[in-house]
């Protein structure tokens, strides 16, 4: 299996959740998957730990990707990694599939230069917001972090430290009252692809403001989107 090649024009592809149609969501090996190839960022989930960490996970349970239900904010970060998650084919024998961290992440796409789209899943106080940052920081990666929420104020806590970092607003339904906060805030948009046509992408980039689509795996809807100029796409196949 390969990922579906389509012409994108200028738009930039974003691995979603690593390659996750063809290695496991959220994995390093996801990530590495889409850092060989031509994606020009990974995007990812994070949550905070019991005892502090910051472990990658979409879901709050590891019930579905493992098969284990284990909450992953009330669980430590040793207990999450002794789990083993599916293979795509369902198996649970892959030594190298475990729930991995930040810091992972981070690492694999400063390695393959691949700009991280970082979704930050719990409500994060300002503390834990700017020990994301300090991590990042460290590994001297975060001029090439767009930060991404269904949780506004974990954007404006970002906005406080960091006032120019990328930052992008996750929303499903468009409404000038979202459009006027997001200018008023100068947070781009991350929105579902339902709900997003030509006049929508020229409205928001009228306003001065960068879209992203998620998740759009259908080649010709790729195309579409690329051909009416959107910035990014989120996708978990298209290349």
């Amino acid at each position: 299996m390969n990922t579906v090649k389509i012409k994108n024009f200028k738009t930039k592809m974003i691995a979603h959740r690593g390659l996750s149609d063809i290695e496991p969501e959220n994995t390093n090996a996801s990530f590495i998957a889409a850092g060989n190839r031509s994606y020009f960022g990974i995007e990812t989930d994070i949550h905070r730990t019991k005892d502090g960490y910051f472990v990658v996970s979409h879901d709050d349970s590891l019930m579905r990707t493992a098969g284990v239900d284990i909450n992953v904010e009330e669980s430590t970060l040793a207990e999450i990694q002794a789990v083993t998650l599916f293979d795509k084919d369902g198996a649970k024998d892959r030594i190298d599939l475990h729930p991995t961290t930040l810091e992972n992440y981070i690492k694999i796409c400063k390695k393959y230069e691949k700009h991280s789209v970082l979704e930050l899943k719990s409500e994060f106080t300002d503390e834990e917001i700017a020990r994301i940052i300090d991590i990042i920081r460290e590994l001297d990666y975060i001029d090439n972090v767009t930060f991404i929420s269904f949780k506004y104020d974990n954007l404006t806590k970002v906005r406080k430290i960091l006032p120019k970092q990328s930052a992008q607003f996750l929303f499903r339904d468009f409404s000038e009252e979202i459009l006027a906060k997001l200018i008023e805030d100068k947070l781009d948009v991350d929105i579902c692809y339902c709900n997003l046509g030509k006049a929508e992408i020229d409205r928001f980039h009228e306003a001065g403001l960068t879209v992203n689509a998620w998740t759009v795996n259908d080649a010709a809807l790729g195309e579409k989107l690329a051909e009416w100029g959107i910035d990014y796409i989120t996708t978990n196949i298209l290349e």
